[in-house]
């Protein structure tokens, strides 16, 4: 994204950032983030909100899926997978030297995504299983376009990315399933894709927040020292992560569950720590950045808690969805969208706003599990800081996606 041309290159040295072709259609079909961005904002917003219609009793969707089902299939299949793929499919050029994927191939995969939320929600009248194939045909083609692109620009180092795809897609496939009755353990599809998603900002977030955060130190702060370098540490953080995170997945409600999560939380706290963020109080659109990742190590301590017996596992939940994704996603979707439309890397009045609000609608969410007294207006309020977070973005940054970037570049 923006960022991604400050991630490390992962094929041949000095490979150029692509220039991009001249787009003649709508500036929305220019560049992958543009439409996948949009979508995740008001998928983000629209969801949660039909999802507290549904729980004040209100009038429900034709869904096959049980409401809480329903709401977090959405979240983690609709609204992370839309930003998942804007991010990918802005970087991966970057990373390659490729040019974007865009127009009508860019337009299908829009498409898909729309008929796997459509299909979802009208399931109770189409079937599960019609469903299930219109829904997973959205990361099925998303995984084909980002193997291509990977393999055709030579660039092995990221192709583990296409295998953490994979894997989200067969989370996919294992919730539709278990909502067939197939006999799958309880909860493995949403826990893997949590699971999935929260290794992939330990992954993505290593390289783009230190990166991002010397940079800007460099610049406003030189005398102050710079984030340690990436090296052997932030590799052994990454396999804690991917060890607590996949015996959660495999082994819940375990002491072993339960050590290994609190290990990963340590090791993360010490990385973020390592990455200076708290000199970075100046500049909102890198703190945040920062705030996002601070939610994985306290997302894995909520997580070893709950496998230890001490707390409920919704608080671990949405420590890692309202919080980890939510703030993570938001984060990146503005300072892409900022310095891809040709703007500078500025956060104004409202975009400070969201981020207040994105991060109060994850504080509460999870206070909201630990308070079971005031569960419900705390819930509320969560809901109504996520949804006018979420809505914000759209508002403040829709134009800026649907519109050609402000200096006449392609893009």
């Amino acid at each position: 994204m923006t960022q991604g041309s400050q991630t490390p290159k992962a094929s041949a040295p000095h490979t150029p950032v692509p220039r991009l072709r001249p787009h003649a259609g709508p500036a929305l079909l220019a560049y992958g983030f543009r439409p996948f961005f949009l979508a995740a904002g008001v998928a983000a917003a629209l969801a949660l909100a039909l999802w507290l219609i549904a729980l004040a009793g209100g009038p429900a969707l034709p869904t096959a899926f049980a409401p809480a089902v329903w709401h977090a299939h959405e979240m983690l299949f609709g609204f992370a997978t839309a930003a998942i793929a804007g991010f990918l499919l802005t970087a991966i050029p970057n990373w390659t030297g490729r040019l974007p994927v865009q127009g009508n191939p860019l337009l299908l995969l829009v498409l898909l995504w729309l008929a796997g939320r459509l299909a979802i929600a009208v399931s109770a009248i189409i079937g599960l299983w019609p469903a299930a194939a219109i829904d997973l045909a959205f990361l099925a083609a998303l995984l084909f376009v980002i193997v291509r692109e990977l393999v055709a620009g030579n660039n092995r180092r990221n192709l583990p990315i296409a295998f953490v795809l994979a894997l989200l897609l067969a989370a996919n496939g294992l919730t539709h399933a278990e909502a067939a009755g197939l006999g799958v353990p309880d909860g493995c599809g949403w826990r893997l894709a949590i699971a999935v998603i929260v290794f992939l900002i330990a992954l993505i977030g290593g390289r783009i927040v230190p990166s991002f955060t010397r940079n800007w130190l460099t610049k406003n702060r030189p005398k102050d020292p710079p984030p340690s370098p990436s090296g052997r540490f932030d590799q052994a953080s990454l396999a804690a992560t991917v060890v607590g995170l996949a015996a959660w997945v495999v082994l819940p409600q375990t002491p072993l569950a339960a050590a290994l999560a609190a290990v990963a939380a340590i090791v993360n706290a010490v990385r973020l720590l390592r990455w200076q963020g708290h000199r970075t109080l100046a500049d909102p659109l890198l703190l945040v950045l920062h705030v996002g990742y601070a939610w994985v190590p306290i997302g894995l301590a909520l997580l070893a808690l709950n496998q230890a017996g001490l707390l409920p596992e919704t608080a671990a939940i949405h420590g890692f969805t309202a919080g980890a994704i939510g703030t993570m996603t938001l984060a990146v979707m503005t300072r892409a969208t900022l310095g891809h439309t040709g703007r500078n890397l500025r956060a104004g009045h409202g975009t400070n706003s969201i981020f207040v609000l994105v991060t109060a609608a994850a504080t509460t969410r999870v206070l909201a599990t630990l308070l079971p007294d005031y569960w419900e207006p705390l819930m509320w309020i969560s809901g109504s800081a996520w949804i006018a977070a979420f809505a914000g973005f759209v508002a403040i940054y829709g134009p800026m996606l649907i519109r050609p970037r402000i200096d006449g570049r392609p893009g």
